[in-house]
């Protein structure tokens, strides 16, 4: 956890009695749940706070063959899309429940691939926050917000963002493919939002941080991955990985200031003593 909301909790030690302030973690599910201990298929829903899987709008779907568990990643076990042909869309999302509100922060733990297509072909990867309620099929890229390396004749391989306009970023999917990345998306208000990608392993060592205006609401996020293929779940450089998300609320910056003196008072108090 990255978080504003997710430090403050961890210093206060109080989660269960400041609720509002510091029960902060409004849904979360991670791929070493029990729920996924036989595997991953559409329909299973581990943690609390999102809908269950999705698979939908995958390209060719026999069942089991482009959405898969790995802990070959660097985040451990983790959701996995693969595609074993190349070319062919591997498709996951779920539905966040209530939608992303604002003062709520959305995070996400990825790996994405750092092999691509490459020149004259259009494939990658890409992260949607949508108002939809299923999984956006092959060529449908509406959304509030994309973040993506998913375009033709892109050979930077570098993020890409879309909202109500059009971003380019200098941030490289071989570097964030590399050890993994935090994404953090903070919606500031209903229509506007802060956008934080950071190391997996140094979540203070930011990639980027963008602001942005939101195309439409967000109840809703799917992961794609569109490209070379893969020989299996263990090919990290041909897989996108997941390994979880949550939700959290963001404190206002006086009740957590607050809060905070008042755990340090506790604590002198107890030393006194």
């Amino acid at each position: 956890m990255s978080s504003s909301a997710a430090v403050a909790c961890a210093v206060s030690g109080a989660t269960a009695i400041m609720t509002g302030i510091c029960s902060g973690q409004l849904a979360f599910d991670s791929a070493t749940d029990p729920a996924y201990s036989s595997g991953w298929s559409a329909g299973q829903n581990g943690g609390y706070g999102f809908g269950a899987w999705s698979f939908n709008g995958t390209q060719t779907p026999p069942s089991g063959t482009y959405q898969a568990m790995s802990s070959s990643s660097s985040l451990g076990r983790a959701w996995t899309l693969l595609d074993p042909n190349g070319g062919e869309i591997a498709n996951a999302g779920r539905s966040i429940i209530g939608g992303l509100q604002a003062g709520q922060t959305f995070q996400t733990v990825i790996q994405n691939p750092v092999n691509y297509l490459g020149y004259y072909t259009y494939g990658g990867f890409d992260i949607l926050f949508t108002s939809g309620t299923d999984n956006n099929g092959p060529g449908n890229n509406t959304a509030a917000l994309r973040l993506s390396v998913f375009d033709y004749y892109n050979t930077a391989m570098n993020w890409h963002i879309d909202d109500t306009g059009s971003h380019s970023t200098s941030v490289s999917a071989i570097t964030t493919g590399a050890s993994g990345m935090l994404v953090d998306l903070t919606l500031t208000s209903a229509t506007a939002y802060t956008l934080s990608l950071a190391p997996q392993s140094n979540p203070n060592s930011t990639y980027l941080t963008f602001s942005g205006t939101l195309a439409s609401p967000i109840n809703y996020v799917d992961f794609r991955e569109y490209n070379t293929a893969s020989s299996g779940p263990n090919d990290t450089a041909n897989n996108f990985s997941i390994g979880s998300m949550e939700i959290q609320t963001v404190p206002e910056p006086a009740i957590a200031s607050i809060f905070g003196l008042g755990a340090l008072g506790l604590m002198l108090y107890r030393r006194r003593k």
